[in-house]
């Protein structure tokens, strides 16, 4: 958003529907990649949840927009603990997928090479330590800093510095 942060900001805090529009068509989609390389049962649902999250606790926020990025990642990530520990009290029922059942096709080369680079992407992010996934995620999908990344999920700065390191090297003995 750059310069017009404060304006678009100041909008949704005074309850401007365009500017609630614009927080979350710049955010959501980087929120859900992370939700979803996450292991999010349901990325869009929790991304919903998110924002509702995230508009509810406006008038809280103070800082700039790199700070309110963080502070948007913050959110997720703690829902996605929350959706995990429901996941654990609560096993949901595997369902068939709808999409799946749909016979109508689209561009299916197009879907096959998509489907190809996503399941590349999940397999490296499979090979990573849960801790090293998740500093790496925040760093890259999230664009938070070091500090940003260590204050979202509880550990030093200095920890959040070895998970990148040995994330990173784990990720090149793979591709390289």
């Amino acid at each position: 958003m750059g310069e017009d942060f404060e304006i678009v900001l100041g909008a949704a805090r005074a309850g401007a529907p365009w500017a609630f529009e614009r927080l979350y068509t710049d955010l959501a989609p980087v929120v859900t990649g992370y939700l979803r390389l996450q292991g999010s049962a349901e990325p869009d649902d929790l991304t919903s949840e998110v924002f509702l999250g995230v508009f509810a606790g406006l008038s809280s926020f103070t800082g700039s927009e790199q700070q309110f990025r963080s502070w948007v990642f913050t959110i997720a990530h703690r829902r996605l603990v929350d959706e995990r520990r429901r996941a654990v009290r609560r096993p949901a029922e595997p369902t068939a997928d709808p999409a799946m059942l749909d016979g109508r096709g689209g561009d299916t080369e197009a879907e096959a090479l998509d489907a190809l680079g996503l399941r590349r992407v999940y397999e490296l992010c499979a090979t990573l330590s849960p801790d090293q996934r998740e500093v790496l995620l925040l760093r890259i999908v999230g664009d938070l800093t070091v500090e940003q990344v260590a204050r979202t999920v509880g550990r030093s700065v200095g920890a959040v510095k070895a998970l990148q390191r040995r994330g990173l090297a784990a990720l090149r003995k793979k591709i390289g």
